[in-house]
């Protein structure tokens, strides 16, 4: 049976709450009023149900214990209700009388509950309490992210912000719910808020997905493996494998990349890291490494091609991706990331112009990150090509 007076008084305080009155910082007289339409309230003006007589008794009393002033249609007493008015002054009863806790007050006890992420040294779990904590000072809306009555959730949501980037061990999502949260299943709840989070207070993450931004801090959600491929040798342990002799390759997970080594890299002239996995099986060169790294690279995969850099610097080192934003923007990645000197492969504008015929439309989206990326001297005149054709490539249409 619907509670017409807590509905009322609930829409009378979120207009209330919303205005300068709760604030103090009003210059002038604000009615704070609830009408009463077929929209706002449609049984009271179904008559075929007896919700009208109900609604009035429900807002009499109200209006007895002086919450509300009835505001009737064409002054005409116990004919039909216009809409009420909340009594300001008697505010804090009108809180009693609904169970509900003021906006003020929650303010404060959010207020103070994110002053704790201030000094943690986890930069990006601050900028987002600190986003929170100036918006809520300000008396502004924060329900974006949190909602202040549930003050115990947003203090889990920003403690599983801070573990995820604090997180140095590599583990399984699952897993890393149960350490922390003693439930398999509460991450994967709130792994894509955290992952917003991450996007909109790290430019390092803006373009990465989910899984690709838990991939950086070590958290998977399968066994996390890098693929490679080439006239090389590896050691694991005092066993030596011939990737020369493996058409495709090998993958081995992160979990045992630390206890591999290569033993025999003088045959490698190029190392080309590749985007997706199709492109990565079709690929062969003579005197090449492959290494597929599943769009953006991670931990791991840097730690591998660090440990080939270290071996080989005189090798040339190239990114074969999509031609697109996201390929220009995980080679720029990944120069930064490794301080390896990447240079582009078959990303240019003939390949572009050869394989146009597969080419796919750009998004607003796409044009945005382009003219951005376009603002590099090393992509200009691509970019430019692709913003006048309106065109972006795939690289598994590239055979080569």
């Amino acid at each position: 049976m619907a509670q017409y007076d807590r509905e009322v008084l609930n829409h009378l305080l979120d207009a209330y709450e919303n205005s300068l009155l709760s604030t103090g910082e009003n210059k002038r007289n604000i009615q704070i009023e609830f009408r009463f339409t077929k929209t706002s309230i449609p049984s009271y003006f179904d008559e075929s149900s007896d919700e009208y007589e109900r609604v009035h008794i429900l807002m009499k009393l109200l209006e007895s214990k002086e919450l509300i002033r009835i505001i009737w249609k064409d002054n005409k007493q116990d004919y039909m209700i216009r809409k009420v008015r909340l009594m300001a002054d008697h505010i804090e009863e009108v809180y009693q009388y609904v169970g509900r806790k003021p906006k003020r007050g929650l303010e404060e006890e959010n207020i103070t509950l994110l002053q704790k992420y201030l000094d943690m040294e986890v930069p990006i779990t601050e900028a987002f309490a600190r986003y929170l904590l100036e918006r809520l000072q300000d008396h502004r809306s924060v329900k974006e992210y949190i909602a202040l009555e549930n003050r115990k959730e947003t203090e889990e949501f920003l403690r599983a912000c801070a573990l995820v980037e604090q997180n140095r061990k590599p583990c399984y999502i699952r897993e890393f719910s149960i350490i922390h949260f003693q439930d398999s299943k509460y991450f994967e709840g709130i792994v894509n808020r955290i992952a917003k989070v991450f996007r909109q207070f790290s430019e390092e993450y803006t373009e990465m997905d989910t899984l690709e931004l838990l991939a950086e801090h070590g958290i998977y959600r399968t066994p996390d493996y890098v693929y490679f491929k080439g006239d090389a040798r590896i050691s694991v342990g005092e066993e030596i494998v011939d990737l020369s002799l493996l058409k495709q390759g090998i993958g081995i997970s992160g979990e045992d990349l630390s206890n591999i080594r290569f033993s025999d890299l003088s045959k490698i002239k190029k190392v080309i890291t590749i985007e997706n996995l199709t492109s990565f099986f079709r690929s062969w060169e003579e005197d090449c490494l492959f290494i597929y790294l599943g769009g953006y690279h991670n931990r791991i995969r840097r730690t591998l091609l660090k440990m080939i850099y270290e071996t080989i610097p005189d090798a040339e080192y190239y990114h074969f991706g999509d031609i697109d934003a996201g390929g220009f923007s995980i080679l720029l990645d990944l120069r930064k990331k490794t301080g390896i000197p990447f240079l582009s492969y078959h990303m240019d504008l003939d390949t572009l112009k050869r394989y146009m015929k597969y080419g796919k439309s750009l998004t607003e989206s796409d044009r945005k990150r382009l003219e951005k990326i376009g603002k590099e001297k090393e992509f200009c005149e691509i970019i430019g090509f692709m913003l006048e054709e309106n065109i972006k490539l795939e690289q598994e249409c590239i055979v080569f």
